[in-house]
């Protein structure tokens, strides 16, 4: 790979004649980045897959192709990925329905808009994926109509199609009205009784492990059952029975429901799988009461999940913030928090309260400021980024918290370039810091010299336009590969330097 002619493809300074003559030399890896170019033209994109034929799928997609451009019997591929993006032709949709390659029928089984009899052709093909890739996303009729079909592999995809009608999926749950399911994958390929064994040393095994069959196709009716449980357009008198059945894998699904009446969730605040009580206390589903019986749940996760539940009160968040780890986010409903909560908040008596309220960008300027001068140092980690900091405050910070805060106000977008620079000098120093200022808008020549000496933050200042250009140009000799292509990539590597390194045609 010509890490050089790589970085020089994905150069946004790269005049237009020389994205010519970089795709008349292009080999697959110089493509791919020519191909994200936001300033290739129509005749270049067509230029380019007549180099290299790879290309033409990603550019399809990228709208940098129409279907005048493509021949779908000698482009497949680019053909259905204009089917998905609705620009291909129908009949180009017939053509691929016969496609001897299943991988692209059931592509061609998951694009929207097909044509009724594609549709019809698509529903009989002969191969189960094929028929179960459009069960996944096909229209309601379909749908249900496919709800019938005897392959449990099938209706396990009909379960998961959220445009199945509500009906069709209550009967999923109970067979009901449907014709006994006759074939599974298991049974397709294997003697039954049998049980997959999750270190199958098969290479050519495509089974999912502990997939089994005892002739009632047992694993894949129970992944359909956490299909429907799942899917959003399940009716919710069709799923609550699951409360108690003895999958945990099923009660987990239907811990996650939003539309879970009361009685259910309180029945699953006691169940014994912690991962079920955990998807239960990020649920908005549940009140008041049953928040605060998980609130002192030490089960696996559930406080740091109830954490992120929109409708935690917030002194129970204020509790949660120093009973778990939550980290460095902004939680839904810290950023909903009303005026008045956020003075509250600020005021806290406990720093993981006002750390978690510092991640807010939008503060007032008076409690941003406040929370600027904190005495914890978690708090000031938190507010370091927030906009509107003044340099004083930034270098206040560092001055009184050192090192557990000077990557995050490296980190601030309005740091000045002399405070950059200054970070940068921080004795000890700090690796994280010198990532944040070697990406930073505001970094200067020197801060980013100083940053080509950390392994980690050199390739990303080796891409800085800042840079100047002398070093950009010593560093297309650099040993590690990514700073090669980062500092060929540089917008502000010499013009005259862009057309030397191209390859005479």
């Amino acid at each position: 790979m010509n890490h050089v002619l790589c970085g020089l493809a994905a150069n946004p300074a790269l005049p237009s004649e020389l994205v010519d003559r970089l795709i008349a030399v292009a080999d697959a890896e110089i493509a791919a980045d020519l191909v994200g170019r936001a300033d290739l033209s129509h005749a270049q994109a067509v230029a380019l897959v007549s180099r290299v034929k790879d290309s033409a799928v990603r550019l399809a997609y990228e709208g940098q192709l129409t279907a005048a451009d493509i021949d779908p019997a000698a482009q497949p591929d680019a053909a259905l990925a204009l089917l998905e993006e609705r620009a291909g032709k129908e009949e180009w949709a017939r053509l691929l329905a016969a496609d001897p390659v299943v991988g692209r029928r059931e592509k061609l089984a998951a694009c929207s808009g097909l044509p009724s009899d594609v549709v019809e052709t698509l529903a009989t093909d002969s191969d189960v994926r094929v028929v179960a890739e459009l069960a996944l996303w096909t229209a309601p009729e379909v749908a249900a109509r496919l709800a019938r079909h005897p392959h449990a592999e099938v209706r396990r995809a009909v379960a998961a199609n959220e445009a199945t009608p509500p009906a069709v999926l209550a009967a999923l749950i109970t067979g009901e009205g449907l014709p006994p399911v006759e074939r599974c994958l298991v049974c397709d390929r294997e003697e039954t009784p049998f049980v997959h064994d999750p270190q199958c040393p098969r290479l050519d095994c495509d089974l999912p492990p502990g997939a089994s069959c005892d002739g009632s196709h047992e694993s894949t009716v129970h992944d359909m059952r956490q299909a429907v449980l799942r899917n959003p357009a399940t009716p919710t008198e069709a799923v609550v029975g699951f409360a108690d059945h003895p999958s945990m894998l099923l009660r987990w699904a239907l811990a996650a429901r939003p539309d879970l009446p009361s009685q259910v969730c309180e029945r699953l605040t006691a169940d014994a799988a912690p991962g079920v009580r955990a998807d239960l206390a990020e649920n908005p589903a549940i009140d008041d009461a049953l928040i605060r019986v998980l609130a002192g749940d030490r089960g696996h996760d559930v406080q740091r999940r109830l954490a992120h539940n929109p409708h935690v009160p917030l002194d129970v968040l204020t509790h949660l913030a120093g009973a778990t780890k939550i980290g460095l986010t902004l939680l839904p409903r810290i950023a909903a928090a009303s005026p008045a909560e956020v003075e509250e908040l600020a005021q806290s008596r406990n720093p993981a309260a006002r750390m978690l309220l510092a991640q807010r960008r939008d503060l007032p300027a008076e409690i941003r400021d406040a929370l600027a001068t904190d005495p914890d140092a978690k708090v000031v980690k938190s507010i370091a980024p927030h906009p509107g900091l003044s340099e004083a405050q930034l270098r206040a910070m560092v001055g009184r918290h050192g090192v557990r805060v000077v990557a995050k106000v490296a980190a601030n977008p309005d740091a000045t370039p002399a405070l950059l620079e200054d970070l940068t000098r921080h004795r000890p120093s700090v690796h994280k810091a010198f990532r944040e200022v070697a990406r930073h808008r505001n970094a200067t020549a020197p801060a980013l010299l100083a940053c080509l000496a950390d392994k980690q933050a050199r390739p990303v200042a080796a891409g800085h336009p800042a840079l100047p250009p002398p070093v950009i140009v010593e560093l297309l000799t650099d040993l590690d590969w990514q700073v090669v292509e980062a500092a060929a990539a540089n917008p502000s590597l010499p013009l005259p330097v862009m057309s030397d390194l191209m390859p005479q045609l």
